[in-house]
């Protein structure tokens, strides 16, 4: 897919989404660094403990969108669907990311790269939260996923993530207002494999992916909700069935192609600007 790189602006407006469940102890901590950009979306997954009203006390401008199913990736699809800034920030509620490297994602985007990709590997990231069973899990998935996808990522799992606004088309997530499924089960792409769907789709899409280094910190409060076994079981069904859909993407694109005449034409073709992908 090509993008008129062009014409983004080089003062970009920032929209930061933090998707939540519950997290009213961690924004008091963490609503209050962020820097002042164009909005901040809250996405609120039913919460009981104050997450909203603590949010709007915290700041008065925030934005409050309610998820309309449940898991992450409803939260997060809600958030791009109401963000109006030319520049989407993915923001864990949790404390675990920092938010005083926002402004090096920006950058990354406004140098030419379609995705700021965060990376606890590259020199400058770090983790205070991986262990070392969670750490080679994450290595040899993502080994997997570069040898399916032909990428060069070094941090497959990590989910603060910077992008163009304009690239949403290209990810192809649920849309909001898809009805739950009747048995209650969740949709796939509404839960904790959303983070390595966009990884896969932003490949296949062969947009310009730009790794920047990311140091992430231990949660404030809580316990998290993520399973090393399990969620590791589905980012790698979710990589297999993305593998799928591409090579099903590609064949389709194939049987459609229209062999040209052989009477010579004048056509006047639109300007393209080429976007590649790029690992830093």
């Amino acid at each position: 897919m090509t993008f008129r790189t062009s014409l983004r602006p080089s003062n970009p407006t920032v929209s930061i989404i933090i998707p939540t469940r519950n997290e009213a102890k961690n924004l008091e901590v963490i609503l209050p660094k962020l820097p002042q950009v164009h909005e901040v979306i809250l996405v609120d997954g039913n919460s009981v403990d104050g997450t909203v009203e603590t949010a709007l006390r915290l700041l008065p401008d925030i934005k409050i969108v309610h998820q309309t199913r449940k898991g992450k990736g409803n939260a997060l699809a809600c958030g791009f669907e109401a963000a109006t800034g030319d520049i989407i920030v993915m923001f864990d509620a949790d404390g675990s990311a920092d938010s005083d490297e926002i402004p090096r994602f920006v950058k990354t985007l406004t140098d030419g790269a379609d995705v700021a990709k965060g990376s606890r590997f590259r020199k400058g990231g770090g983790s205070e939260d991986l262990t070392f069973f969670r750490s080679t899990g994450n290595l040899g998935l993502n080994m997997i996923c570069n040898v399916l996808l032909g990428t060069k990522y070094s941090d497959l799992c990590y989910g603060y993530n910077a992008f163009w606004r304009d690239i949403l088309p290209a990810l192809d997530l649920l849309p909001s207002t898809l009805a739950p499924a009747k048995n209650g089960a969740m949709l796939w792409g509404d839960g904790f494999e959303i983070e390595t769907i966009l990884t896969c789709r932003m490949a296949a899409a062969k947009l310009r992916v730009t790794e920047v280094p990311s140091f992430e910190k231990n949660r404030i409060h809580g316990e998290s909700n993520l399973n090393a076994i399990s969620d590791g079981i589905r980012v790698l069904k979710t990589i297999l069935d993305e593998k799928r859909r591409d090579s099903v993407a590609v064949s389709k694109a194939s049987r459609q192609t229209v062999v040209a005449p052989s009477a010579p034409t004048t056509v006047t073709a639109p300007i393209r600007i080429e976007a590649e992908q790029e690992v830093a």
